[in-house]
C-alpha cells in the first residue's frame, strides 16, 4: 500500500511540473507576441539603437499621397558647344550629370527645348542653326524631363522635318511635347496637370492663343503655360510681357514660366497665380558673361489641385554646358 500511495504521489508531483512548465511557455510566448507586436507598429527607437526608423515606412500626419511636386527649368540648348563638350568628354549625359537626381526626385519636369533633335546632326560651333544628336539628347531621359515646350525660336532651325523628327524622338521616350498647338497633360495622384507653349520673340499677342489657354483650362485641374518672350539680356520683364501674363491668366492659366532672354528675370503673384518672367540658362554654352551663367529653376508644390508653394533654386554653369546648384 505504501508503494501504491508512492507511485500515486510521484505521478502527481510530475503532471504538475509538467503543468507548470506548460503555463510558462503559453506566458513567454504571449509576451513575445506582444513585444513583436509594440515593435511592428512602433515609430520609436531604443536609446541605445544605432539605427534609425526608416521615412518611408509611414506616413506622418502632415504628409498626402496627393501632393505634386513639379521642377521648371529655363532654355535648354544641346547643340553647338554643348554637344561638342559632351563628345570631347566621350560622355552624352555630360549636361546634366550635376542636376539629374535633383530633377529625377520631382513628379513632373518641365523645360524649354531651344533644339531640334536630328540623327545626323552636324558638329557646329558658332551661329544660331542649332540641333542635336539622338545620343546627348538621351541626357532629357536620364535627367527625367516629362514634358518639354517647343514653341521658340530655335525648335525650327531644321524646318518642318526637323520638328517632326524631334517629337518622334521625344514620344519614342515618353516625353510629352507642347508648343505645336495643342494641349499635352499628364496626371499625377489624381492631379490632372496640362501644359501650353507659345513664341513671340518679335511677333505680337495672338487672340488664338488665349482661346486656346482659355480651352484647355475646362480641360484640367492645373494648367501651366510656358511662354518664350522678353528682351534678351535683360533682368526685367518687359510691359508686354506683363499684359500678356495677365491675359493668360483670366483666360485660365494657373502658372506661367518664361524664357528666351537668357538672364533670369523678376517673378510675381498674379491674382494667385505664380508668374516667372525668364528663368535665364539652363543648359547652355553661353559663357562669355556671368549672367548668361547664371540661371534658375523653380520647383512648385500642389494639394488637392492646388498652388501650395514655391522654392527657387539657383544654378551655374561653370563648366562649358554643364549647369550645377549653387547656393
Amino acid at each position: 500500500m505504501y508503494a501504491s500511495l508512492k507511485r500515486i504521489g510521484i505521478k502527481y508531483i510530475i503532471l504538475g511540473f509538467l503543468a507548470a512548465i506548460s503555463t510558462s511557455v503559453i506566458v513567454v510566448g504571449a509576451l513575445i507576441l506582444i513585444n513583436s507586436s509594440f515593435r511592428k507598429n512602433s515609430i520609436f527607437i531604443s536609446s541605445d539603437s544605432t539605427t534609425t526608423s526608416n521615412p518611408t515606412t509611414l506616413l506622418s500626419p502632415t504628409e498626402k499621397p496627393n501632393r505634386v511636386k513639379i521642377i521648371l527649368t529655363g532654355d535648354v540648348m544641346l547643340g553647338r558647344s554643348v554637344m561638342i563638350e559632351a563628345i570631347e568628354q566621350e560622355d552624352p549625359l555630360f549636361p546634366f550629370r550635376k542636376v539629374a537626381d535633383v530633377l529625377r526626385e520631382v513628379d513632373l519636369v518641365f523645360i524649354n527645348l531651344e533644339n531640334p533633335i536630328i540623327k545626323d546632326c552636324p558638329r557646329h560651333v558658332g551661329g544660331f542653326t542649332f540641333c542635336t544628336t539622338y545620343e546627348i539628347a538621351e541626357g532629357l531621359t536620364f535627367s527625367g524631363v516629362d514634358v518639354v515646350n517647343l514653341a521658340n525660336n530655335h525648335s525650327g532651325n531644321y524646318g518642318s522635318y526637323g520638328i517632326n523628327e524631334t517629337i518622334n524622338y521625344l514620344e519614342r521616350n515618353e516625353i510629352l511635347a507642347t508648343g505645336v498647338g495643342k494641349l499635352v497633360t499628364k496626371e499625377v495622384n489624381g492631379t490632372n496637370f496640362g501644359f501650353l507653349g507659345f513664341e513671340y520673340v518679335f511677333k505680337p499677342s495672338d487672340p488664338e492663343h488665349l482661346e486656346l489657354v482659355k480651352k484647355s483650362d475646362s480641360t484640367v485641374d492645373i494648367l501651366i503655360v510656358g511662354v518664350h518672350w522678353g528682351d534678351e539680356y535683360k533682368d526685367t520683364a518687359n510691359q508686354f510681357q506683363r499684359n500678356l501674363a495677365r491675359e493668360f491668366i483670366k483666360n485660365g492659366a494657373d502658372v506661367v514660366v518664361g524664357h528666351h532672354p537668357h538672364w533670369v528675370q523678376d517673378s510675381e503673384i498674379v491674382d494667385g497665380v505664380p508668374v516667372y518672367y525668364s528663368l535665364g540658362n539652363f543648359v547652355f554654352d553661353q559663357m562669355w558673361s556671368e549672367e548668361t551663367k547664371k540661371g534658375a529653376i523653380v520647383e512648385l508644390i500642389f494639394e488637392d489641385g492646388k498652388f501650395i508653394e514655391d522654392r527657387l533654386i539657383k544654378t551655374y554653369i561653370r563648366e562649358r554646358g554643364q549647369p550645377e546648384f549653387v547656393e
